[in-house]
């Protein structure tokens, strides 16, 4: 009966894991579903543990690698060291070729799904140095 109960908690705020089984990654989205996924959201891997509403964020809301583009040695920093910003993530969540293996899941396919912001200035392109007008003397 625990271990059922168990199970089903375990599958909470996921929808299924879309790396294919015989992708190089498919171990670190394994992994990256059964450590990280109660706090980051990520769709290849079917996990919601973001929040979607700033009004309803909790404490242990992890950032969404859908939004959020990730090298592998930032994410093997935030592994070894709990995040960036002493957040809830424990330390060494998991450790070795395991943390390696996660943190290439995550460099190949996180931010994705990133819009980028609007132009604060309109449609029209920011001056840059080289298309900016020249003053008048």
């Amino acid at each position: 009966m625990l271990c059922a109960a168990a199970a089903a908690l375990g599958a909470c705020g996921q929808k299924g894991n879309e790396i294919a089984t015989s992708s190089e990654f498919r171990e670190g989205s394994d992994l990256f579903i059964e450590h990280c996924s109660g706090c980051h959201t990520f769709s290849v891997a079917g996990t919601e543990g973001s929040a979607n509403n700033v009004g309803t964020r909790e404490y242990k809301d992890g950032p969404n690698f859908d939004q959020r583009a990730e090298t592998a040695d930032d994410v093997l920093y935030a592994i070894q060291n709990g995040g960036f910003s002493s957040g809830p993530m424990p330390q060494q969540i998991v450790t070795g070729e395991d943390a390696q293996k996660i943190a290439d899941f995550i460099a190949k396919y996180s931010g994705q799904k990133a819009e980028r912001p609007p132009n604060p200035q309109g449609s029209n392109p920011p001056q840059t140095p080289s298309n900016a007008e020249e003053p008048e003397e």
